[in-house]
């Protein structure tokens, strides 16, 4: 170790150190912390390129980090080097031909979002996490809430600049809307958590900022009567843009945290539904909505007002820092077929009730990925890591047994890493390793990650 950071300090100077925060050791969740010898604060693609190849060379093991909002301990080192790219933040110009916009890794989303709306543009991946990185979204697949209508994170990456684990620099995809050239390299680096190699920017697609965007919260007396309302929804064929369910006791968690309001309080659960489009497509798809459901739920209220609007979409957004402000919890994200989102989230709640257990439950009904927060509160913190094992056991195998899968878009990484090898053929993961092994030989990038050991 001490003649790799010897090398590397003579290489990058003053962007290496050896005394660092102790928020590089872990995640968002902070629940585990690691351990790293020495950190590299790149700002460009050439230093990305030199410090893998030094650590390869000299069999250092590597930990890719960008803002730290993972919750599934994908950034806790074990050892070695952790490379923070999050410096590397440039974002070019908008190329209106081919509807396109390149940025480095470290650009944030909110950024993103933020620039290219402000020139009549739009980048619809939204996750809740709006402080995450291009970068980090990229490695999970990062979905949000309004992946019913516009898909996910890989879906509007068109190329990746991509630095191997032996530093070379290579471009993966094209700013083209059709390729068939080959084995698609850009897709198996999509949500591949950092364990193939390091992705310093990408050229991104974009579409025309939709004219005019509306939302509804309708609250029903329970999440079973909220959840059986969704085929009703999907019947009518209207393409919303997002469909969030919640309940009134989560939302009274975020209420507290945020200290704002909540309308129709009285309801014990919600779906948050948003169209967009043009201004008539979008209040015609809401005439139809209520009309569709005026007898199926307890109140329908169109978020005409700004302050009201943005309260609810506020809330719903900081659940999960509200849930870590409260105490020691654990993160679940998971995915179930749309017919079975009710029966999951029943599954947990009676989950709940037997174990004496507090879980959340909150999600993208509109695509099934169910979010869960488990929480410790009054359980002796020498018990908790049973118990939590026990719960999580419970929980994935019920997923599984629903048709579903271990996450949806926060990725493996140490947290999930049990749970997603006790239900997936090992002939799958042979697979995986060996697409590991092709990239990364000596097993170098994030090798705690997922199925990378």
């Amino acid at each position: 170790m001490e003649k790799f950071i010897k090398l590397i300090k003579d290489k990058l100077g003053d962007k290496v150190t050896l005394v660092f925060d102790k928020k590089y050791l872990s995640d968002y969740v902070g629940a585990i912390q690691g351990k790293a010898d020495v950190l590299v604060k790149a700002e460009t693609t050439d230093d990305v390129a030199a410090a893998l190849k030094l650590a390869y060379e000299n069999d250092i093991n590597i930990v890719i980090r960008g803002a730290g909002t993972n919750l599934v301990a994908s950034t806790v080192p074990e050892g070695g080097l952790v490379l923070d790219v999050s410096n590397l933040k440039e974002i070019g110009q908008i190329d209106e031909f081919n509807q396109s916009i390149e940025v480095g890794c470290g650009v944030k989303l909110c950024d993103l979002q933020n620039f290219v709306e402000s020139k009549g543009w739009f980048y619809p991946p939204d996750p809740a996490e709006k402080e995450a990185t291009i970068g980090g979204n990229i490695s999970t697949n990062a979905g949000g809430m309004r992946a019913v209508k516009y898909g996910v994170t890989r879906d509007y990456v068109r190329e990746l600049e991509f630095v191997t684990p032996q530093g070379n620099v290579l471009k993966l995809g094209a700013d083209t809307i059709k390729d068939s050239s080959g084995l698609n390299l850009k897709h198996l680096v999509i949500g591949s958590e950092g364990t193939l190699g390091v992705v310093t920017k990408a050229r991104l697609k974009l579409i025309p900022k939709p004219a005019y965007t509306q939302s509804a919260l309708i609250a029903f007396t329970s999440l079973r009567k909220a959840l059986d309302a969704l085929p009703t929804l999907f019947a009518m064929s209207l393409k919303p843009t997002a469909i969030e369910f919640v309940e009134r006791k989560v939302i009274a968690i975020g209420e507290n945290y945020l200290s704002k309001e909540f309308p129709c309080p009285e309801a014990e659960a919600y779906l948050i539904v948003t169209f967009d489009g043009s201004e008539q497509d979008v209040l015609d798809a809401f005439n139809i909505a209520k009309n569709e459901l005026k007898n199926l739920c307890l109140d329908f209220i169109e978020l005409t007002d700004p302050k009201v609007s943005s309260n609810v979409w506020e809330i719903r957004a900081a659940l999960a820092k509200a849930v870590q402000a409260s105490g020691i919890w654990e993160p679940v994200d998971t995915v179930v077929p749309l017919s079975k989102v009710a029966d999951f989230v029943d599954f947990v709640n009676k989950l709940s009730q037997k174990e004496g257990v507090r879980i959340l439950s909150f999600g993208h009904a509109g695509d099934g990925n169910v979010h869960l927060c488990i929480i410790k509160d009054e359980i002796p913190l020498e018990k908790w890591p049973l118990v939590l094992q026990h719960i999580l056991d419970e929980i994935y195998n019920n997923v599984y047994e629903l048709g579903g899968l271990t996450a949806a878009e926060h990725g493996i990484g140490k947290s999930k890493r049990r749970y997603f090898l006790n239900h997936t053929a090992p002939e799958t993961i042979a697979l995986m390793r060996a697409v590991k092994a092709a990239f990364d030989p000596k097993g170098l990038l994030n090798p705690h990650d997922g199925y990378a050991i």
